[in-house]
């Protein structure tokens, strides 16, 4: 399945619970998704507050694809091509410089 594929699954699921409907007390609207990507994104941070590894690796992977599906819906809604935001990403990230890495390699 790709990523456009997934994208419609979710908006499928979201529809079959009517979350698009104007009158929802869970309105699928740009900021509310940006903030539960935020909250679902702590959720896993929880599987490692205390150690290294989770200790539930089934309960970390259900967070990583809430956070996922977030992702997708909060993309679709704002009508970004999320695969081809990734691409320009790592394609612009192959020419940038962070500054501790600049320092390791002396630059700077």
């Amino acid at each position: 399945m790709d990523i456009k594929e997934l994208t419609q699954a979710m908006h499928d699921l979201v529809r079959h619970h009517g979350w698009y409907d104007s009158g929802s007390p869970k309105q699928q609207l740009p900021r509310n998704l940006a903030i539960s990507l935020s909250l679902e994104a702590s959720e896993v941070l929880e599987h490692f507050q205390w150690s290294e590894q989770t200790s539930d690796p089934d309960g970390l992977s259900g967070e990583l694809a809430d956070v996922a599906l977030y992702l997708l819906q909060l993309a679709s809604v704002c009508d970004i091509d999320l695969e081809q935001a990734i691409l320009n990403k790592i394609k612009s990230n192959y020419t940038r410089v962070w500054p501790e890495d600049a320092a390791r390699k002396g630059e700077a």
